[in-house]
């Protein structure tokens, strides 16, 4: 079991401040993922949690113990790195083996840690072999290995696909999503790729510097973004902004023409972003009709659709999901049409998204 609280977390190098304040609360289970920006303090923050950097103003419950002056060794916590860091003398086994020795535990129970996490993460044909003999996602599974072998009440992973090709992160996501399942623990990942947060979490932390902007789940951040940054940071392609003026009942985009959602934002903010997402549209070639006039900037490919990017007047280019069978030439006339009820509604002064 592992509860998880932060409470007015605060990190500074000297004069640098990083972390302004983290409050969080993680339940038992839970697989958390902190998602944001490179430098955003992601990493910091899991390095406060497993000991490794002291806290400078905060604290940090685990289980309704307070960690802040605990040593890391005592915190009952592995934690994975973005580089493997795995003994280039030792075979899988000795590796796997290390961190349990260094408890006390005996030769029995080491083996059969080994054996339990060799198992769960299909390691048994290679414990071996010596690290040079293994490929970037067999390493990364010997270095989450060596961590469980431990039995931790949380584990940490600190961007442990980043050194992998595309094909090699896929079959590792998984690898993840399934031992989280089968080992039944908390976890909390950190990443700066969007898609491995949505895919993996059940629920996301997304932090912008220093700051965590919103907390909930991958579906909650999609569709009910807390502001703009989180509005682009999450989903990809990124949201299209458009800078809209509320005329009595009626939004009006400078230059482009009159925005006809289905519904209105609350409140009474002239100065409004209008924002929807690539599958929030449609469109249809030809310079006559309702909707937005733009011209096509180019066409993007990707098998089972496409998204086409166009340019309107004074904004920059938006995607729109398409079909496979679309293809436009760059500067054809199109007219891009929201749908109903996928209009996003943010302050233009704040960012801060407005109710509707």
């Amino acid at each position: 079991m592992a509860r998880l609280s932060l409470r007015g977390i605060k990190k500074s190098f000297k004069a640098v401040d990083v972390l302004h304040g983290i409050d969080l609360e993680v339940n038992d289970r839970e697989l958390i993922v902190f998602v944001g920006p490179s430098g955003c303090g992601k990493s910091t923050l899991l390095r406060l949690i497993a000991g490794l950097d002291p806290i400078t103003e905060g604290e940090f419950w685990l289980n309704d113990r307070l960690m802040n002056q605990i040593a890391p060794s005592r915190r009952g916590i592995a934690m994975v790195f973005q580089s493997y860091a795995l003994y280039p003398h030792m075979n899988v086994y000795e590796n796997m083996a290390f961190g349990a020795r260094l408890m006390g535990l005996d030769k029995a129970e080491v083996e059969a840690r080994i054996a339990e996490a060799a198992r769960m993460l299909r390691l048994e044909p290679l414990l071996e072999r010596k690290p040079r003999e293994l490929s970037g996602g067999q390493r990364q599974r010997v270095a989450i290995g060596r961590a469980l072998v431990r039995k931790p009440q949380l584990l940490l992973l600190d961007e442990p696909l980043s050194n992998l090709d595309a094909a090699l992160r896929s079959e590792v996501r998984l690898e993840i999503a399934r031992l989280h399942r089968e080992i039944g623990g908390t976890t909390i990942y950190v990443t700066h790729d969007q898609v491995e947060a949505m895919t993996l979490a059940d629920r996301i932390v997304v932090i912008n510097a220093g700051r965590i902007e919103q907390f909930g789940t991958p579906r909650e951040l999609y569709e009910t973004p807390a502001n703009t940054f989180v509005a682009n940071f999450i989903g990809s392609p990124r949201m299209a902004m458009l800078e809209v003026e509320r005329q009595g009942e009626r939004l009006v985009a400078p230059g482009i023409g009159e925005v006809a959602p289905d519904r209105l934002p609350q409140g009474t903010e002239k100065d409004i972003l209008l924002g929807v997402r690539p599958d929030g549209m449609t469109l249809t070639p030809g310079a006559e009709g309702t909707g937005f006039a733009a011209s096509v900037v180019y066409t993007e490919y990707l098998g089972d659709s496409a998204f086409v990017y166009v340019s309107m007047a004074g904004e920059p280019p938006i995607s729109v999901r398409c079909g496979p069978e679309t293809h436009l030439s760059p500067d054809t006339p199109v007219r891009i049409h929201v749908l109903p009820g996928k209009a996003h509604y943010f302050s233009r002064s704040t960012g801060q998204r407005l109710a509707i």
